[in-house]
């Protein structure tokens, strides 16, 4: 039987902010959701994606001739990429004389994973860490990361798992039955607006972070915090509320950050958020929403 393997594109060593101490964080490619701030954009399809960087590229049009499958064009001096024919052979990345063509997405095995996170396993025992499986939206590929976290407890690693809970209830309880620590996502407390901002409802999400809660475990909600969308002192409180409800106490705010700006232009898509200034951790109106949080008696970071 052919070994399973994931879509992954990235592979990150020595990250301090996705569970405690020194953590190797694998990014899944795949959301069924469509954040409109999403930093990762290159995490959103299933599939080997081309990248273009405009700055370097000379136009010679040596990636024309070479796409087998004729998926390659220029349109006003720029190259576009069709994903609809693209198959990821990646002839064109290999034959660019300028190295500007890239690509996001690498299908790894198990053992291939393992191999990469084994390498920091002094670094883990010394510091509390281990790895966490972030996207994307790592339920997408929920066999194979269940399998992954099976293994990674078997060699006495932490495990934590960045996701939106979005999957049905029984792929979701037999991933987290190797998790240590649940960081879910919330993007916001009213079903309604979720659905229409983000594409899925929020119902089956809280139906599965019910289901963490019930069962003990460790859990810090993320909130990204989204101008016109979740920033004002009733949406902190009805988050506050819900998070009652859900009896959890720790949580994580994510003030938005335009960082990923850059990678839309490297895969030729507008930025769904241009003209919004970031949030910053200092703006007042920041610091009364945080407080919202404190004053309600939680564990913010």
């Amino acid at each position: 039987m052919q070994e399973s393997k994931g879509m992954v594109f990235n592979i990150q060593k020595f990250s301090l902010h996705d569970g405690p101490g020194i953590r190797t964080v694998i990014f899944f490619k795949g959301c069924p959701l469509h954040c409109p701030w999403c930093s990762n954009p290159e995490s959103l399809s299933k599939n080997v994606q081309i990248t273009w960087n405009k700055n370097t590229c000379t136009g010679c049009h040596d990636c024309i001739r070479a796409c087998p499958e004729k998926a390659i064009k220029s349109v006003d001096e720029n190259i576009v990429i069709d994903e609809d024919l693209c198959t990821g052979c990646l002839l064109c990345t290999q034959i660019c004389p300028t190295n500007s063509l890239g690509f996001e997405g690498k299908l790894y095995s198990i053992d291939g994973i393992m191999k990469e996170v084994l390498k920091d396993t002094p670094f883990y025992e010394e510091s509390g860490g281990g790895i966490t499986l972030s996207g994307g939206e790592v339920l997408l590929q929920a066999n194979f990361a269940t399998k992954l976290l099976k293994t990674a407890k078997k060699h006495h690693i932490h495990t934590a798992a960045e996701t939106t809970c979005y999957t049905d209830q029984d792929t979701f309880n037999n991933f987290i039955q190797y998790l240590d620590l649940l960081l879910c996502d919330i993007k916001h407390y009213d079903s309604d607006k979720h659905e229409k901002i983000v594409g899925v409802p929020l119902n089956n999400i809280l139906d599965n972070i019910r289901l963490a809660v019930s069962q003990k475990k460790e859990i810090i909600a993320r909130i990204p915090v989204i101008p016109d969308f979740n920033y004002s002192i009733d949406d902190a409180e009805h988050f506050c509320m819900l998070l009652k409800s859900l009896k959890i106490r720790n949580v994580n705010l994510l003030p938005y950050h335009n960082y990923g700006e850059n990678k839309y232009a490297l895969l030729n898509k507008p930025y769904p958020m241009a003209g919004y200034d970031p949030i910053h951790k200092d703006d007042p109106e920041y610091i009364d929403y945080v407080n919202v949080f404190k004053h309600h008696g939680f564990v913010v970071s």
